[in-house]
């Protein structure tokens, strides 16, 4: 292949984001992925993107501001965040999102009434609006690219606003469902990640797969093109403006996951595609770092029946579960540890607290815990209502048989779910305040009225019980940009021709997670802020 003016390393929503901004700014763009698929997390992923005061809100005549915005995610600070980059992000998002619909990128909708995380910070927005879904994307406008997607093989002919994740009921009429199968539409990340490729198609940026990249190429200190092998080929390109990386986390390699990242941590939900190359490849450049302990925390649960294609173990993240009627979770004292229904990300804080006395973890791991009326109205991991329970449900006639089975003591779960029975019946949580947030009802059973949304008794046999493990979506920690999203050096200065966006980059929210969509809208405005910048490097 020729020189290029910008090289994208990674083909997932931040770079394919990235070679779209730093084509349509002029610059010639080849976009490099390691895999013989594209797409990453966020082909498995919701799709959600979280912007504030974003062309939908506004069309829609909702309220927010740049400075609420501010105030919401500095009011989560706990040292993460970095007044550049934040501001950058808050900034740029609207412009990110109307710039990839003008291209034919993005086709997205509020998630109507879809709240942010913390609601009871200044800034936050009971009401929703932040937070976009997809339209769904017809698969087959990518012609023979359509099976190039992560995960293609596990169809999505839903919206997410259709589905009980998004607010919806998860009831798409038959004569519908087999329209969208027989036109192959797609929605969640499925089709974003079929639009953002479709428009790279469409300008001629074809994605090049199975690169590895060995290291980048310097000239006097500044980063030129990159080094590796294709096809067991020694493989080259020269950049004559800048390198991009947007090659994912980390989570999946184990020795970056030991030396970085705050644990335990050992069921991650995203492909195993994230092993951190971008990360070594940016340190090898002498890449400052940032927010390396941190991740897209979420619980997840094993699904010992369907690995992921290499044979990797997969989870599965833990939303609806854990957070409609008939069901608790529990620590291995047989005892309740936290509101189950509470956001996913900051769930992680009470999975992770640590016990000086036992020098351990004692809510880890964790056990679900549900009853036959759970089974009949609601989904466990891929498990639909109706269908047979998988065998790696564990089941039992009681409570105290159930304990048995994972070594918790009989007498201690039995307590806990009589205690949890009673206030259920009374419609309140004194222990954990379980259905007092509207966050907390959002994916709970919204047929139902008040706390009984999320709270209702465990009390009809058989009893079942899934492991809950300490899982994420993905890493947020990896090199430090400026606002600009140019890789900044051990001296704070920028490291000339490279540049980072997604989660191969310090996060810009640090380790907050604002709300839904919170991993992808950093990850999309930032690819545009890269590929803009790239494309000006030698301007």
């Amino acid at each position: 292949m020729s020189d290029v003016d910008v090289i994208v390393l990674g083909c997932g929503p931040a770079g394919m984001t990235a070679a779209l901004a730093a084509h349509e700014a002029g610059a010639s763009v080849a976009l490099i992925e390691r895999f013989d698929r594209v797409g990453g997390t966020g082909a498995v992923s919701g799709g959600v993107i979280w912007v504030a005061d974003n062309p939908r809100q506004r069309a829609a005549g909702m309220e927010d501001s740049r400075e609420e915005a501010l105030a919401y995610f500095r009011s989560l600070d706990h040292g993460d965040l970095v007044d550049e980059t934040l501001e950058a992000f808050v900034d740029s998002g609207p412009e990110a999102l109307a710039f990839l619909e003008e291209a034919g990128a993005l086709k997205v909708a509020l998630l109507d009434g879809y709240p942010d995380y913390y609601l009871d910070r200044p800034g936050a927005k009971p009401e929703g609006g932040r937070a976009l879904d997809h339209d769904l994307f017809a698969l087959g406008e990518l012609g023979e690219w359509a099976g190039r997607i992560t995960a293609i093989e596990e169809p999505k002919p839903m919206m997410l606003r259709e589905t009980p994740l998004g607010g919806g009921t998860g009831v798409v009429p038959p004569d519908e469902l087999q329209r969208r199968m027989a036109n192959n539409e797609r929605g969640f990340g499925q089709a974003m990640i079929g639009r953002l490729l479709k428009a790279c198609l469409d300008r001629g940026i074809e994605p090049i797969l199975n690169v590895e990249t060995h290291r980048l190429v310097k000239d006097g200190g500044r980063v030129t093109g990159i080094e590796g092998a294709r096809g067991g080929e020694p493989y080259s390109l020269v950049a004559r403006s800048a390198v991009i990386i947007t090659t994912g986390g980390f989570e999946w390699d184990e020795d970056q996951r030991q030396t970085f990242l705050r644990g335990p941590m050992d069921a991650p939900a995203s492909p195993p595609t994230a092993r951190g190359e971008g990360l070594a490849l940016a340190m090898e450049s002498g890449a400052k770092l940032g927010n390396m302990t941190q991740g897209w925390w979420a619980p997840t649960l094993t699904v010992p029946d369907a690995p992921w294609p290499g044979g990797e173990e997969r989870a599965l993240p833990v939303l609806i579960e854990r957070t409609v009627p008939h069901s608790l979770m529990v620590n291995r004292a047989g005892m309740r540890f936290c509101n189950e229904a509470a956001n996913y990300s900051a769930l992680a804080g009470a999975f992770h607290q640590f016990d000086p006395q036992t020098y351990d973890y004692p809510n880890l791991p964790a056990w679900l815990i549900f009853d036959e009326n759970y089974i009949e109205r609601y989904p466990i991991g891929p498990r639909l209502p109706g269908q047979p329970v998988p065998d790696w449900v564990t089941r039992a006639d009681t409570p105290s048989e159930l304990a048995a089975t994972f070594g918790i003591s009989a007498d201690s779960l039995e307590s806990t779910v009589t205690r949890f029975n009673t206030h259920a019946d009374a419609g309140t949580d004194p222990d954990f305040a379980r259905g007092t947030s509207a966050y907390d009802h959002f994916y709970g059973d919204r047929s139902r009225e008040g706390a009984a949304v999320t709270l209702g008794k465990v009390e009809r046999p058989p009893f079942y019980a899934v492991e809950i493990r300490m899982g994420l979506l993905g890493t947020n920690g990896g090199a430090r940009t400026d606002a600009q999203a140019r890789i900044l050096g051990h001296d704070g200065e920028p490291i000339a021709g490279l540049y980072g966006a997604g989660n191969a980059i310090a996060c810009p929210t640090g380790g907050i997670y604002a709300g839904a969509g919170g991993t992808l809208g950093p990850a999309l405005t930032f690819g545009y802020i890269a590929g803009r910048s790239a494309a000006r490097a030698n301007a």
